[in-house]
């Protein structure tokens, strides 16, 4: 089914079903409602199920019933996601709300009043915030928004043709202790001589940079070789002023429409320029593009001939640091107003979908919680998409 016939669907029949059933929807029901059904959680609940009797095996989610089925983690994925509309600072606030709101329960999964008798019971069908918990740390690491974001993307977008993709990193500020550096090597006692060695010496080849390296290689080397742990980050903004934090820093890529298409969660201190790559070939998988656009941090020799490798028209802000650097030419100027879009997106994560509220440890918790918020978007954009 298309988007458009599933928009139409959803506003012709479905909203008007459930206001009979459960009464009226508010603004943030209806979004709810729309990229549920838009995502389809339900599809991607296999791995977190174990229907027999005996030792699981290490392919399947560690659970704590043997009789557990995928319906036990679909209402709370489908709360996660709520938790992202509503912007909800954290699992307590979500839990609390679903505990008052019966609309929200019962679009999440939930039984109605019309099963169970009393109010006590409707409540207690809740899980509690430690079972939340555990449901989350399995989302993580099973990548459920990753995997759900990826299909949405490619089942919408796969078979049209993008104008541009933007790209850009934003700070993600995180309340846990940075990974220590590791040790430098012990130098060596005879310090090695400056300038040119002599003759008959042999030349020690220097280190390839990561951005020579990466061209090369396969999207799984080039996101293995990224570090993700958590540790300082220094960011200058277009101001000129420097701002860090400890944390992380999330890269993304955004089509015309505001629509997020690929995401990596890298650690703070990561350039943006060792991101790009890497995006580009997530991108490439998913959407058909014809500009890449990005800021000054991006103006390598290695991004722009791999972009043009894709097929893509590189348009790099010049980097003044650079003595041989390129005015970009007045049609290729026009086309650049086009990267405020990925900016709007940053924004829309850190002050609607919780990316500013970030409760959560670990670089694959962290990564499922922005994630979340990145799903929700997509969803949100692609509807609006519609409607302009």
């Amino acid at each position: 089914m298309s988007l458009k016939s599933t928009a139409f669907t959803i506003q012709r029949y479905l909203f008007p079903m459930l206001e009979e059933e459960i009464g009226p929807l508010s603004d943030h029901e209806q979004r709810f409602v729309r990229i549920v059904e838009l995502t389809h959680p339900e599809r991607f609940m296999s791995p977190y199920a174990w229907l027999h009797i005996g030792r699981k095996p290490a392919c399947v989610a560690v659970a704590t019933s043997a009789r557990r089925r995928p319906e036990d983690r679909l209402p709370m994925a489908k709360a996660y996601i709520a938790k992202a509309v509503w912007n909800f600072p954290n699992a307590r606030a979500l839990l609390d709300y679903l505990r008052n709101s019966p609309t929200l329960r019962r679009l999440c999964g939930w039984p109605s009043a019309l099963r169970l008798r009393l109010e006590e019971e409707i409540v207690a069908q809740i899980p509690s915030e430690p079972t939340f918990s555990r449901a989350f740390a399995e989302f993580a690491k099973f990548r459920l928004p990753e995997e759900i974001h990826a299909a949405l993307v490619k089942e919408n977008l796969g078979d049209t043709l993008v104008g541009h993709i933007s790209r850009d990193a934003t700070a993600i500020p995180a309340r846990e202790k940075p990974a220590a550096k590791p040790t430098p090597a012990p130098k060596p006692e005879t310090p090695k001589k400056r300038g040119r060695p002599a003759k008959g010496q042999p030349v020690q080849p220097k280190e390839p940079r990561r951005l020579e390296l990466q061209p090369s290689r396969s999207l799984e080397e080039n996101l293995a070789d990224l570090p993700i742990l958590c540790d300082h980050g220094t960011k200058r903004s277009s101001q000129g002023y420097k701002d860090s934090w400890i944390g992380y820093k999330l890269h993304l890529d955004v089509i015309d429409g505001d629509i997020p298409i690929s995401a990596i969660l890298t650690s703070a201190s990561v350039h943006d320029s060792q991101v790009s790559i890497p995006l580009a070939q997530l991108s490439f998988q998913r959407v058909n593009s014809f500009y890449d656009l990005a800021d000054s941090a991006y103006d390598a020799k290695e991004i722009h001939a791999f972009s043009r490798q894709l097929g893509h028209v590189p348009i790099i802000d010049p980097n003044p640091r650079r003595g041989d650097a390129i005015p970009l030419d007045p049609a290729s100027l026009q086309r650049f107003k086009q990267r405020t879009s990925v900016e709007r997106v940053n924004s829309q994560l850190k002050d609607n979908f919780g990316a500013k509220t970030l409760r959560v440890r670990g670089a694959a918790k962290v990564m499922c919680h922005l994630m979340f918020g990145v799903l929700a978007c997509t969803a949100i954009q692609l509807f609006q998409r519609l409607v302009t």
